[in-house]
């Protein structure tokens, strides 16, 4: 069973990208049998619900507009790995997708979209339809566009090694880049989800946000 909200308060939430953050980056995901779990990365969300925070998974899935799955197998992908994770005692209170490439693609998949990271309307529609206060919220991803969507949103980011991670934190060897006056660069940088998550843990002790 799904955690429901109750009340009024907006919660905080930890963002987590899919492929590379949560489970193995192996490309494509156009068999279940792909979908493997980075290790700790159930760990890790186990931990986030226990810490009474939100746990959303916002992921790019271009293949549905280059015709290589449609949304109807992401949907069964999502089921399956929910399965997973709650087998091992840790939930996702949604996901969020895009199914959107703007220059390869297919009718109505082909476009400019305000979803597709690293713009941030993923996470803004996750934060209204759940009722989630991004100033108290983490994005976690593999990525710097999973970062750079995230601050645009107006969470902290956590750049995780898996994955693309080892390409990303050298592409920030050269600095913090700024893009439409918004500087792109993670609050921390972990070797893994697990460690990504303990992190946020001592930060929301030090920042005074585990009440919210």
């Amino acid at each position: 069973m799904e955690r429901k909200m109750t009340g009024g308060n907006r919660r905080a939430a930890v963002f987590l990208d899919r492929d590379g953050t949560i489970n193995e980056e192996v490309g494509y995901i156009d068999r279940m049998e792909k979908l493997q779990l980075i290790p700790g990365a159930a760990e890790a969300i186990r931990l986030i619900n226990q810490s009474g925070m939100k746990t959303v998974v916002i992921t790019n899935q271009s293949g549905i507009a280059r015709g290589f799955f449609d949304e109807e197998f992401v949907e069964k992908t999502h089921a399956y790995l929910r399965d997973i994770l709650r087998a091992e005692g840790a939930l996702i209170d949604a996901f969020y997708f895009c199914p959107h490439h703007p220059k390869e693609g297919r009718a109505e998949y082909l476009k400019i979209c305000d979803c597709r990271k690293p713009a941030p309307g993923m996470l803004l529609r996750a934060a209204k339809e759940l009722r989630i206060d991004p100033n108290h919220s983490y994005m976690v991803g593999d990525t710097l566009w999973d970062i750079e969507a995230g601050v645009r949103a107006g969470t902290r980011g956590v750049l995780v090694r898996t994955g693309c991670g080892e390409e990303s934190v050298a592409a920030l060897a050269a600095g913090p880049e700024s893009r439409d006056g918004v500087t792109i660069f993670p609050a921390h940088i972990a070797a893994d989800l697990r460690e990504a998550v303990a992190w946020i843990m001592e930060d929301r002790k030090g920042t005074g946000k585990m009440g919210t």
